[in-house]
């Protein structure tokens, strides 16, 4: 005995207390394992824990009474004692009852586990419907964020208008300076409207002028054309009147520049001075 107690214990042998290396892999120290944790760590549900206390008071009869009949065997020729048998009867009833009390608990967390079941089956399908409506919002959220983008990048016509600067339609309307943006763009829209049908009057007026204008001009243009037919019969029927030979030529380069204004206008004043002297 002293022998063997002299040999140290290898299996017992801390790694710290070792003198041989630890166990190493490319030169990097094996991993030390984790300790096991317990069961009474791992399970937190009191009533786990009193299924685990039943099973553990079972094993515990269950090996007791093991321990009783294997330590009192029976056979033809040496039959256990009554007290024996009685001890063992009530050991082996007690051990029929943690049976009895560990089924019963069994029973019961089969039937929780099965309501816990469905309770979840129920709150998984609220959870997928709450998760599929999440869903359409997300794209209706996106449905009405691309179509904000679109308005706010769609060329309205109020942009290429060539409206007043803000600071000289608030100077002039100083009123309208706490209006809101959007309503001082219409009110700014509705001062480009009036301004620009002021226009439009003013230039459908100068349009009408311009006609009449037009018309007074044709209508001298006829009365001037008319002129040399009246110039002829004036010639033909007025008496010889000495006339310059300036005058021939003036006439002469009239009728060959057809119908021009300015020249006819200077013949027409030679020819009234001419008159006027031969009257004289």
């Amino acid at each position: 005995m002293e022998v063997l107690d002299t040999i140290p214990s290898v299996g017992m042998q801390s790694s710290a207390d070792s003198p041989y290396p630890r166990p190493t892999r490319n030169g990097i120290p094996s991993r030390q394992r984790k300790p096991i944790k317990k069961i009474s760590d791992i399970v937190t549900d009191p009533y786990l824990q009193s299924v685990l206390e039943t099973s553990t008071q079972t094993r515990e009869q269950t090996s007791k009474l093991l321990a009783l009949v294997e330590y009192n065997p029976s056979s033809s020729t040496n039959p256990p004692s009554r007290d024996t048998l009685l001890h063992i009867a009530r050991e082996q009833k007690q051990l029929h009852a943690h049976i009895a009390i560990l089924r019963g608990k069994n029973r019961n967390a089969l039937l929780d586990v099965r309501q816990t079941k469905a309770l979840t089956a129920e709150k998984r399908g609220e959870v997928d419907r709450l998760h599929l409506h999440l869903q359409n919002l997300y794209y209706e959220q996106r449905h009405l964020r691309g179509e904000i983008a679109a308005c706010e990048a769609y060329d309205h016509k109020y942009l290429s208008l060539p409206l007043l600067p803000v600071k000289t339609y608030l100077s002039q309307h100083p009123e309208h300076a706490s209006l809101p943006e959007h309503e001082l763009m219409i009110a700014r829209i509705n001062h480009e409207h009036a301004e620009r049908e002021a226009l439009e009057q003013a230039r459908q007026g100068l349009l009408k002028k311009k006609q009449g204008l037009i018309a007074g001009n044709k209508k001298r243009k006829e009365d001037l054309e008319n002129l040399d037919v009246h110039l002829e019969k004036f010639i033909d029927v007025s008496p010889v009147l000495p006339i310059p030979w300036q005058l021939m030529a003036f006439w002469e380069e009239k009728r060959t520049a057809n119908k021009d204004i300015r020249l006819r206008n200077r013949f027409k004043r030679c020819l009234r001075k001419s008159t006027d002297g031969g009257m004289n």
